[in-house]
């Protein structure tokens, strides 16, 4: 007889508390391995799959996509020994039951005790397989006892295989990102009335937005129609105060996620760090012929080009081991400002998910080459979302180039527990004066916000004008090299 166990939403680590379903990678009848990812959940900090620690039959779900769960909540029901021959219903094809390798083993309630990623027993996720694989009907749970649902515990959702018609052809829906059907999901759009312009009629989220923008537009249309085929015909219009504005709806966004993480994160700098901000503009021509330089030695096939975020990167280690009160933290219970004893460089980073600051590890070891690498590694995990919440904690100082958006300065806000933050705006043509004449030269703005608690604005300005020195001259940054 089968035993039903229940899978919670585990504790991921870095002080998480709840996690939102982003998207299910079993359904309901689905034959799962001992470790097998089964949801892909997006936490404050990144977005990652969750395994199961036990191997048999899902019996049932809890929480539809883009709902949001606490950890310790309800994820599933795995049917553990049901995965035999003799459990698959007439009609099957008799492999359809078969136990996937790795499996918890017939009659066996034990699992791996293993729930995050990187974390399995290393065994081969196994092809997932339904007790009923026709196209048309919903999967078949096994039987199951009955589970008494306390006044917390999510509703079990059923779910039915996605069939329609989509672009001329029966089948699933086709897209893949899962923000892509979030966002359908939150304007009411359905996907398989859309034609996509993708690969194969893969649909992107452009067609989403296309949608959306139609759908508003054909309801302004339909709401005006009605309005005025419901009001009575008047003599003469009413007269529009000049500066009145029109009623409308606000909309409310939910806090949650990046975005509630970032508030939540921004917010507490603001309250408990008296920062300070002072600027510099740098003649930043040389950096770039020197970045051309070391880019043309190394020829078509010599590795990665050096980047100039990487160039100011290392600009920035070799500026905190002058001035270390920089690279440091304060404990408010203590009353301490703690120095640290290695550079883990945060950069800002926008996606889709919206801003994360990623961590070059130990970047105080490393050469421009080898920062670039990383932070080119980072950058496309973040773009991908497949950042763990380890490679976006632990940093002590933030370099942020919103030089990348066309504007030339800001005010950075420091990455609080941090002590610093160095923004970069954009390298333009502008007038300088140069060797005592006027020319067109590359110019930047370089910001530094730092906290008044562990420095004064001597030590802050003599660390803006080192980078400011090394941008211009990059031969005086080959005395720490």
């Amino acid at each position: 007889m089968a035993q039903v166990l229940e899978f919670k939403l585990p504790d991921l680590g870095e002080g998480l508390t709840e996690a939102e379903i982003v998207r299910w990678l079993v359904e309901v009848g689905d034959v799962v391995a001992i470790d097998q990812p089964v949801v892909e959940v997006e936490t404050a900090k990144a977005m990652v799959e969750v395994p199961c620690p036990y191997g048999g039959v899902v019996t049932a779900r809890f929480g539809e996509e883009g709902s949001e769960l606490p950890v310790g909540a309800p994820l599933l029901t795995v049917a553990v020994g049901a995965t035999d021959a003799s459990s698959a219903s007439p009609g099957d094809d008799g492999a359809a039951a078969e136990e996937p390798s790795g499996g918890s083993g017939s009659g066996s309630g034990s699992g791996s005790g293993n729930v995050l990623v990187g974390y399995g027993t290393g065994a081969p996720a196994a092809r997932r397989r339904r007790i009923r694989p026709e196209w048309n009907t919903a999967p078949a749970a096994p039987a199951a006892p009955a589970v008494v649902s306390a006044p917390s515990r999510p509703a079990p959702v059923a779910v039915a295989v996605a069939v329609g018609e989509v672009n001329g052809r029966q089948g699933p829906v086709a897209v893949v990102s899962p923000l892509v059907r979030r966002l359908a999901r939150q304007h009411d759009i359905d996907l398989r009335g859309l034609t996509g312009s993708g690969p194969d009629g893969l649909i992107l989220r452009a067609d989403v937005d296309s949608a959306i923008r139609q759908a508003g537009e054909a309801g302004a249309v339909t709401e005006a129609a009605a309005r005025t085929a419901a009001e009575p015909v008047v003599a003469a219009a009413p007269t529009l105060q000049v500066g009145a504005a029109a009623p409308a709806t606000a909309e409310r966004i939910p806090l949650r996620g990046v975005r509630g993480a970032v508030a939540d994160k921004l917010s507490r700098s603001r309250t408990e760090i008296p920062d300070a901000t002072c600027w510099v503009d740098a003649d930043a021509t040389e950096l770039m012929a020197a970045r051309a330089a070391m880019n043309a030695a190394s020829g078509p096939s010599g590795g990665p080009k050096v980047s100039v975020l990487a160039l100011l990167a290392r600009i920035c280690t070799a500026a905190l081991a002058r001035y270390p009160e920089l690279n440091s933290t304060v404990d408010t219970a203590a009353r301490e400002i703690v120095r640290l004893p290695g550079v883990h460089l945060g950069f800002a980073a926008q996606t889709e998910r919206g801003l994360v600051v990623p961590v070059v590890r130990d970047a105080h070891t490393r050469n421009a080459e080898s920062i670039g690498a990383e932070i080119a590694r980072l950058t496309e995990l973040a773009r991908t979302g497949k950042l763990s919440p380890a490679q976006l904690t632990g940093g002590t100082f933030t370099l942020n180039n919103y030089g990348v958006f066309g504007v030339d300065g800001s005010t950075p806000i420091i990455n609080h527990p941090e002590a610093a933050m160095l923004g970069v705006g954009r390298i333009m043509p502008k007038p300088w004066v140069h060797k005592g004449e006027l020319a067109v030269r590359q110019v930047v703005q370089l910001s530094l916000t730092f906290d008044h608690r562990v420095c004064d604005g001597g030590t802050a300005g003599g660390f803006l004008r080192y980078v400011a020195d090394c941008v211009e001259q990059p031969a005086v940054l080959l005395r720490t090299l």
